[in-house]
């Protein structure tokens, strides 16, 4: 604006006090370069003259004053009020004052539908319930915002954010009016009147459904964040089941139950494939390899997948311990989200390069159950799959606030330098991945820390780092 010759000391304050990017934007629009526009257009005819005689006499008719502007550029009276308007609706759209009250008018009134595309309900199957839905957009909850915005993205619906039709509409275009000064019933404010209602249709209610959608966005993709971010914390600061030897059980059907027994340190000790279910039915069999599996190595928890099958292999287990009377096993099911990705991730082939991808899955919940934060931090917080819609949300956004709920739950329960992994020491402050490679292989060279300052003598490790 400065650099246009036109930055008052009027306007540098109001640039000053903007509180939104949106109230920014509206005081800066009038400024901001164009391409041609019908408005310049009809400048240039020189039908600003005739707007200011519209304004300044109500009581003579439009059309008569028209008739002194018909040109060769403007063939008809009919073309001179339609430049007049273009001109009026440009000056409209770029006042900053009127933009907020109808951006608040539409907060506080606005319906947001979404209709079906015609010949799209079978390929919008899953999106039924939003072929026909209404309600008011400030009260829209964020899944229901973020399932329509993925149906019209995938042109199954098309949405509409606009104020009632019967009452809304009138209201936006009397606020409209107000800001010409329209208020007697000459011709020249009855054409005025006209002009507010054309520009509020084809020109301020698209503006004002663009910044509706995308606060709506905003609002939606932060809201699913948040959830997404405290279901993580639930899960990442579960109480763990301590030092134990635990058998994992990691739930299948055709494919098979997968089972992994690990010590109290977490040591991989055997596995097995058990195939209790369709088509094999072989639950004697199964239930004898769990048996001889607690009683070989001193198993006192089993963990079991909340996957497929879950319900079956938690009822296999339930039985087997009534039939064996032991009193020390325990059975829980654990939440198997992620444990898949996990399995084929290169940390779990640098981790247990040796065993199949479908038994790493197991291992994985039978130590997240023994430590839940331990085991969860090996996987992108993104994939561990307890939010929605999280594929529609900005990444950075979401790596960032899921990064930052991992690290302040590391970092407020603290890890054991002489157990944690390389990916839980890497989330504690002041250790990158690197330096956490550093300490671990320092550890296996020279064996565990007696002390905290054994930490000094890790290469690398300065001063600063330690003080953190």
């Amino acid at each position: 604006i400065k650099e246009q010759g036109k930055l008052t000391d009027e306007l540098a304050k109001a640039i000053a006090g903007a509180e939104t990017k949106a109230t920014l934007e509206d005081i800066y629009l009038p400024y901001k370069p164009k391409r041609r526009t019908k408005a310049m257009i009809a400048r240039e005819n020189g039908l600003e003259p005739l707007l200011e005689a519209i304004l300044a006499d109500r009581s003579k008719a439009p059309e008569a004053l028209a008739e002194g502007f018909v040109t060769e550029a403007v063939p008809t009276t009919k073309a001179a009020l339609e430049g007049a308007r273009d001109i009026l609706a440009e000056g409209l759209t770029e006042k900053a004052g009127l933009l907020g009250k109808l951006r608040d008018f539409m907060r506080a009134e606005a319906f947001i539908s979404a209709k079906v595309i015609p010949g799209k309900e079978e390929a919008g199957a899953k999106f039924s319930d939003y072929f026909d839905h209404r309600e008011k957009w400030g009260d829209i909850a964020s899944h229901r915002a973020l399932a329509i915005l993925r149906a019209s993205k995938e042109e199954i619906v098309t949405i509409e954010i606009a104020p009632d039709p019967e009452t809304g509409a009138d209201r936006a275009i009397t606020m409209v009016a107000a800001e010409i000064g329209v208020a007697g019933d000459g011709p020249g404010d009855t054409w005025l009147r006209d002009a507010a209602r054309w520009t509020w249709r084809v020109k301020l209610s698209l503006s004002m459904y663009l910044d509706l959608l995308g606060e709506l966005r905003q609002r939606a993709h932060e809201e699913a964040i948040t959830v997404f971010a405290r279901n993580l914390k639930d899960l990442l600061l579960a109480a763990p089941a301590g030092t134990k030897a635990t058998l994992g059980l990691d739930p299948g059907i055709r494919t098979g139950v997968k089972a992994a027994v690990v010590d109290a340190t977490g040591k991989l000790l055997a596995t097995e494939t058990l195939y209790p279910f369709q088509p094999k039915n072989d639950i004697r069999g199964a239930q004898a390899s769990i048996v001889e599996l607690v009683k070989r190595h001193g198993v006192e928890l089993i963990a079991i997948g909340n996957g497929t099958a879950s319900r079956e292999t938690d009822t296999l287990a339930t039985e087997l311990i009534k039939k064996t009377g032991a009193p020390n096993l325990t059975k829980i099911v654990v939440s198997e989200a992620g444990a898949s990705v996990y399995s084929a991730s290169a940390y779990a082939s640098q981790e247990l390069p040796d065993l199949d991808v479908s038994i790493r899955g197991a291992v994985s919940i039978a130590r997240r159950l023994q430590d839940p934060l331990a085991e969860l931090v090996k996987i992108d917080p993104k994939s561990i799959g307890v939010g929605q819609y999280q594929h529609d949300i900005t990444e950075s956004l979401l790596s960032r606030s899921l990064d930052a709920v991992v690290e302040d739950a590391v970092n407020s329960v603290g890890v054991d330098v002489n157990t944690a992994s390389v990916p839980l020491l890497a989330r504690v402050s002041g250790i990158a991945g690197s330096l956490a490679e550093s300490i671990v292989a320092h550890r296996d060279q020279i064996g565990p820390f007696k002390s905290r300052k054994g930490l000094k003598d890790v290469s690398r490790l300065g001063p600063k780092a330690f003080e953190q």
